[in-house]
């Protein structure tokens, strides 16, 4: 607990503690240029964006819908979702160097910036459009300075704890820029693009070395995939269906084809239940996790990274009275979690042994797979992550608006079995490249924080 003092004329707008705390250092910029609220260097007025049903839709034909959660940490535009709206409305369609803030949720204040290069897009309710008037400012310049520390500090003191965290249009407009001459801003915006894309090259060459391993392992087990597509037209006979799911997607020839070249390849299958110790699922306390600042790491989807590595400092804790009391579920080091729902069910992870937590916990968004003392965990990881057992995943999810999948279906995922040793070549290979994607993705990250230090002195001064 913190305590402080804060005089009756120091207070406007709000009266909250978590606010009032940061008020004075926020306020108290020290900068040499001047302070302009970002209401003050508008074009038009800001506005919010449609509440429209997002579908599936064709990238190349269709108009892209730009939700929240296709917005990364870094304010880039993820393309593992694509969506477009169930109705098109051209006020909400997107101008180059448009800037979105979202209002709400547990990424209120993610900013976002659009470029022409992503198409045609229109965004969702929770987003709200600012345009900005370019003689008095560089919309890029925004963009990065929403990427500094001061700017974090005014989202975390402004959003309203309780509930769902939330910020409106006229709380953005009021957050304070310093303003320096456009010539200045674009030095800023021009350094840190060259940062930027610099770590983008970088987390290139890790996904490339990533996605290398999938070939690697396929030749390993000798198994080799055929061209896979969705057929428009096929015959399923009707004693097939017995027992299983009616929808044409389950039967697409496709995975037929998968199975088999599983069968032909060099090694006899199991099921991922025949080499599990466990595969199971945890759960929260009631009321969630949201407002929970310490205690036990609680591993959730959102934690699983793309290179199947598991986020270790951007997470959500759990009480360690709750944790004691749901043991069963504590993860281990080199445990398996796989996301059993959501956007990203079927994305895997390996919990990695030089973990900073000792103790873990998951939630009931994701399944913990822990391998029987004769199987490699890091080889079963690279299995599950690979392109014939994520078609394997892919098959059994079900569901409309929130899709998932069941405990049965993972457990009967056929899994190749080679001797231990072979195993042990596998892990050793992915453990390697895992480590070198791990390195490059690490300076990409030093490299984007030095840049901003940098700007942080140039606007300092």
């Amino acid at each position: 607990m913190e305590c402080f003092t804060v005089y009756r004329n120091e207070i406007e707008r709000r009266i909250d503690p978590h606010y009032l705390l940061n008020k004075n250092i926020l306020e108290k910029s020290e900068t040499k240029f001047r302070l302009a609220e970002l209401g003050s260097i508008l074009k038009k007025p800001v506005q919010y964006g449609a509440n429209e049903s997002a579908i599936e839709g064709n990238p190349k034909t269709d108009t892209r819908y730009i939700r929240i959660t296709d917005i990364d940490s870094f304010g880039n535009l993820k393309d593992d979702d694509w969506k477009t709206a169930q109705k098109i409305d051209d006020k909400y369609t997107l101008e180059d160097d448009d800037v979105l803030f979202a209002r709400s949720g547990a990424t209120a204040g993610k900013c976002f910036i659009y470029k022409k290069d992503y198409g045609k897009s229109i965004f969702a309710g929770y987003l709200i459009r600012f345009i900005f008037d370019t003689k008095k400012v560089n919309p890029k310049y925004v963009f990065y300075y929403a990427q500094q520390e001061r700017y974090k500090l005014w989202v975390n003191s402004i959003q309203r704890p309780s509930g769902q965290p939330n910020i409106n249009s006229e709380e953005f407009k009021s957050f304070k820029i310093p303003l320096p001459p456009l010539e200045f801003q674009n030095k800023i915006v021009k350094l840190m693009e060259n940062a930027y894309s610099k770590k983008k090259q970088k987390e290139i060459e890790a996904q490339q070395l990533i996605d290398s391993l999938d070939d690697y392992i396929l030749q390993e087990l000798g198994i080799e995939l055929p061209e896979l597509k969705n057929k428009m037209v096929y015959v399923v006979n009707s004693e097939e269906i017995t027992d299983k799911r009616c929808d044409a997607y389950y039967f697409q020839p496709k995975f037929e084809e998968v199975e088999k070249a599983i069968k032909k390849g060099k090694y006899k299958s199991v099921f991922l239940k025949d080499i599990a110790e466990e595969i199971l699922s945890g759960q929260r306390p009631k009321g969630g996790v949201r407002q929970i600042s310490e205690g036990i790491p609680s591993l959730g989807g959102e934690h699983v990274l793309d290179d199947g590595s598991i986020e270790a400092h951007d997470l959500r804790f759990i009480p360690f009275d709750f944790h004691k009391s749901h043991l069963k579920s504590k993860a281990q080091k080199k445990d398996i979690i796989i996301v059993k729902d959501g956007a990203t069910t079927g994305k895997v992870g390996i919990i990695p042994e030089n973990y900073p937590h000792a103790e873990i916990n998951i939630n009931e968004h994701v399944f913990l797979i822990r391998c029987k003392k004769e199987i490699e965990p890091y080889f079963l990881f690279s299995l599950l992550k690979s392109s014939f057992c994520q078609l394997q995943i892919n098959r059994e999810i079900t569901g409309g608006t929130i899709m998932g999948i069941i405990r049965k279906s993972i457990e009967d995922t056929e899994i190749p079995l080679p001797p231990l040793a072979v195993q042990n070549k596998i892990a050793a290979e992915v453990k390697a490249k895992m480590q070198k994607a791990e390195q490059l993705q690490k300076e990409a990250k030093e490299g984007l924080e030095k840049a901003k230090k940098e700007v942080e002195s140039l606007i300092l001064g």
